[in-house]
């Protein structure tokens, strides 16, 4: 791994994962100033979910961090006439937070270790995609999703696997996990694992994972 200091954006429920894109709508001052902070220097920043809330159930100012987050390099940014951005991070790395750095910034800054991207694309075995795409027909369907399931056909293994990751229902803990994985096959069982439990919960008449 190597050494890095990375500006984080803190954001619960957004799951960056490497090779992966990620659409963001940036309008806070501090985060307007960490993208063009980015855009000066070499277009990254790293998203990391921050861990739980305060006593009173909002997030505090400068909420504890998870210890995973995934480095990512700006690879679109629209600026609109108001001072917002949209901006399309693709996902380099995963990082895990070594300390915080006192700084002098309107956003946070850590020092963290990056892991080595990986060289080969993953693969499930032939068991493994056939159980992903069968718990994911039940579960779009229990949750009403119109998909185009000859389109998911096509995708390969790690595009199914970490689309399902972004954008199903899961609760920011949840996410966390998927990230956490350390293997594209271990993401895929974390995966079927909670689309049965939102499933079960959608059964028993209660909310989904959010």
């Amino acid at each position: 791994m190597n050494r890095a200091r990375i500006s984080i954006f803190p954001l619960a429920g957004a799951l960056l994962l490497p090779g992966m894109e990620l659409p963001l709508h940036i309008f806070e001052p501090r985060y307007r100033a960490l993208i063009h902070d980015a855009m000066a220097r070499d277009r990254r920043i790293g998203m990391i979910q921050p861990r739980g809330q305060g006593p009173s159930g909002e997030a505090p100012a400068a909420p504890a961090l998870f210890d995973v987050g995934c480095l990512g390099h700006v690879s679109h940014i629209e600026a609109l006439e108001d001072g917002r951005f949209n901006i399309i991070l693709t996902g380099l790395a995963r990082f895990r937070v070594v300390r915080e750095l006192p700084v002098s910034t309107q956003f946070r800054q850590v020092e963290a270790e990056v892991e080595q991207a990986p060289q080969e694309d993953e693969v499930l075995s032939a068991i493994e995609r056939a159980a992903l795409e069968q718990e994911s027909r039940r579960f779009a369907d229990m949750l009403g999703y119109v998909v185009d399931w000859t389109a998911v056909s096509r995708l390969d293994d790690t595009a199914l696997v970490n689309g399902i990751a972004q954008i199903a229902p899961f609760d920011p803990a949840a996410k966390q996990t998927l990230l956490e994985a350390d293997s594209l096959s271990e993401r895929s069982e974390r995966v079927i694992q909670l689309m049965q439990i939102v499933g079960r919960i959608e059964r028993d008449g209660g909310a989904t994972m959010q």
